[in-house]
């Protein structure tokens, strides 16, 4: 068990006591082993309006070439969204997309490509009803961008299908009494014993620190500073920096010149132990990821 019961007192703080089985997780047809390497997401915005600005808006063709050209360059997963994360308080024209308006973004891209990748598909949705559609189109996993917050659906139906699932971490507020580091912690706990409870297995259960999302610069940053805490708690943990704000602040730069910093967040993270990285540039941090690998998880020629 991860230690969902309790206070944080319970919580298991030993990965090497966890069982091998449970250190394995077959997504789609893949076959992921936790702490033998670091795994690479690409991101997919079917959007016109991502912060990052790669939205490919509604051109599918599009959408179908990056992802296969992210497989080419390395990626292990792509997530494919059709509603921006941007927050309110920043973008003032960020909305909420209906379900319908989503799904007619996404599923078009991921019938697409179903069959055609090798790697397994993630749907980034906050909407039970497009995790449903997006499942039976073909993708293998969920990304819920706002710890179940939007959806109380969201666990039994994942619990249905029997799918992955990453869990991120948001609050409305960047406000943390106790500090962002164990308040993050709990909250995951807690999100994780939801959809466990609904009837996931825990296996199936990924934690990101949700970096950005109701947190502060400083707050992120010292989320990312204390990531290990969060790894200890026995979940594979998943890190996306790609592009945030807070590198943005520290480098004075804006999302299309930030691969640097990003680089930088994503060496720090698997140093820390992180088990997937979410980014938008493929290519450029699968080379620094496996440079990473090979210090921090060790070498050889035959690798």
């Amino acid at each position: 068990m991860f230690g969902l019961s309790g206070g944080t007192d319970a919580i298991v703080t030993n990965r090497d006591a966890m069982s091998t089985d449970s250190r394995e997780l077959l997504i789609g047809q893949s076959t992921f082993i936790w702490g033998s390497r670091t795994y690479v997401m690409g991101v997919l915005n079917v959007t016109p309006d991502s912060f990052s600005g790669d939205g490919t808006g509604d051109d599918s063709q599009r959408a179908v070439d990056q992802a296969l050209r992210f497989e080419d360059e390395g990626a292990d997963i792509i997530d494919i969204g059709g509603e921006s994360s941007r927050p309110r308080s920043v973008y003032k024209d960020a909305r909420s997309v209906p379900a319908d308006e989503e799904t007619a973004r996404v599923l078009p891209v991921i019938e697409a490509l179903s069959g055609r990748l090798g790697i397994p598909i993630s749907i980034d949705t906050q909407k039970s009803s497009a995790v449903r559609l997006a499942v039976a189109a073909g993708a293998a996993m969920a990304n819920d961008v706002s710890m179940f917050g939007a959806d109380p659906d969201m666990p039994g139906a994942l619990a249905e299908l029997g799918v992955p699932v990453v869990i991120n971490h948001a609050r409305e507020r960047a406000v943390y009494p106790s500090g962002v580091i164990p308040e993050v912690i709990e909250d995951l706990r807690r999100s994780a014993a939801l959809v466990v409870d609904a009837g996931l297995p825990e296996s199936h259960v990924i934690l990101d620190p949700g970096i950005g999302f109701g947190k502060t610069t400083e707050q992120s940053i010292d989320m990312q500073r204390g990531l290990s805490e969060l790894v200890d708690l026995g979940y594979p943990v998943l890190v996306g920096t790609s592009r945030k704000s807070s590198i943005g602040e520290v480098l004075g730069l804006p999302p299309d010149q930030r691969l640097e910093g990003t680089a930088a967040t994503v060496a720090l993270a698997i140093e820390r132990g992180a088990d997937i990285v979410r980014v938008h540039d493929v290519r450029e941090i699968v080379r620094v990821v496996r440079m990473s690998d090979a210090i921090v998880r060790g070498w050889s020629r035959t690798n």
